[in-house]
């Protein structure tokens, strides 16, 4: 059985490429992180940078409600999924 990081971590590759095909969402990603698309492509093993992408798919309802209807997941699995990815504990308050 996989592990709940396991588990996040694909839910997280999901959203990955839910956005590389949503130009609009991609765009302002790669804007605010600063990430290239080779970025991305390294990223999707990092577990960290996984979790960063769940924190910015999180900003904007529309855009978790489109991921999980698109994937047919509860519209809290993103933030389930990051919470078990590392920094997911953490509060923040900003």
């Amino acid at each position: 059985m996989r592990s709940e990081q396991e588990q996040a971590e694909t839910l997280a590759i999901q959203a990955l490429g839910w956005m590389a095909g949503n130009d609009e969402v991609l765009g302002q990603f790669m804007a605010a992180s600063g990430a290239s698309i080779d970025d991305l492509r390294a990223g999707a093993g990092d577990p960290a940078f996984l979790g960063a992408l769940l924190d910015f798919l999180m900003l904007d309802d529309a855009w978790i409600m489109a991921f999980c209807d698109a994937a047919g997941l509860r519209y809290d699995a993103p933030m389930r999924a990051r919470a078990a990815l590392p920094g997911g504990g953490q509060m923040h308050w900003t």
